[in-house]
């Protein structure tokens, strides 16, 4: 078990952010708060679940992308390819389900206004969308804007699931994934909330698991350094944006060990976690 560090600092930013996902996806997930947007407009990945794949002999990122039902473009923003990078043999890609808004270019559209418009980010939207830096934007076009935002009239919750119902039970299988924090976004992405702490606090696994996921470098679709964690219920467990990773894919983690350390990497704009829960319950925290 890695050694507990001391934080070093904090940052004096509200500690937000998260992946490029920003529409909690249906099943047992339904905040209260989030994003708001129309179904017309939403692109939605069928499975919220992140997989691993290995490259086979003969594979492409097409048929990659249609085996698991994404868009190729998400396959390139999780494993930050480029439009000119290709895939290898034996080389293991991050299947990350991206939701976003769909959006149609109208004239006098520009990268900056539309991410204005749409609560997106213009480099985000060039790089997901395959574009250069400074091109017109052709009339018409069809783009994805990831982290994207619609306003529309509030609209009556759906109703929740019986309680007496055969839906698992989740009470205190997760514990806090830091010591102290200060919360400062609520339940958003897939069912993520932001945890701000000083740079440097550990980060700890929420529940016992297989580590999956553990990528120390590069964007990675927002997230920054992160960790994903695969729970014996089925359920899996992210942590983001951190410092540094103490844990390495394939590894077995208990509950309480220290995975990783509070950072800022990634699409955030100050010191904090972000932790979702996947294909589980609400995020109580």
């Amino acid at each position: 078990m890695a050694l507990l560090r001391p934080a070093m600092n904090i940052s004096p930013a509200p500690g937000r952010g998260g992946g490029d996902i920003t529409i909690v996806d249906n099943s047992a997930l339904l905040p209260e708060e989030g994003p708001s947007g129309t179904i017309a407009d939403i692109e939605k990945p069928k499975n919220n679940t992140i997989s691993l794949y290995v490259v086979r002999e003969g594979d492409t990122l097409s048929e990659i992308a249609e085996m698991f039902e994404v868009t190729v473009n998400t396959i390139r923003w999780a494993n930050d390819l480029s439009r000119s990078s290709t895939i290898r043999v034996g080389q293991t890609l991050t299947i990350l389900p991206v939701t976003g808004v769909k959006y149609k270019v109208k004239k006098g559209d520009t990268l900056a206004s539309i991410a204005k418009d749409l609560h997106g980010d213009a480099d985000e939207i060039a790089q997901y969308n395959g574009i250069e830096k400074g091109s017109a934007l052709a009339l018409g076009t069809e783009l994805i804007i990831p982290n994207g935002e619609i306003a529309i009239a509030v609209a009556t919750p759906a109703p929740r699931p019986s309680s007496s119902g055969a839906s698992p039970s989740y009470a205190g299988f997760f514990m806090r994934p830091i010591t102290g924090g200060v919360k400062t976004q609520g339940i958003h992405g897939y069912n993520g909330v932001d945890l701000a702490a000083p740079i440097g606090t550990p980060i700890m696994a929420a529940a016992a698991g297989d580590v999956i996921v553990a990528r120390s470098s590069g964007w990675n679709g927002g997230y920054g350094t992160y960790v994903v964690i695969s729970h014996d219920n089925g359920t899996q467990t992210l942590y983001a944006h951190n410092s540094a990773n103490v844990v390495s894919v394939g590894q077995r983690v208990v509950q309480g060990q220290v995975i990783g350390y509070v950072g800022s990497t990634g699409r955030s704009t100050g010191a904090h976690v972000h932790f979702e829960i996947r294909n589980g319950p609400r995020n109580p925290f």
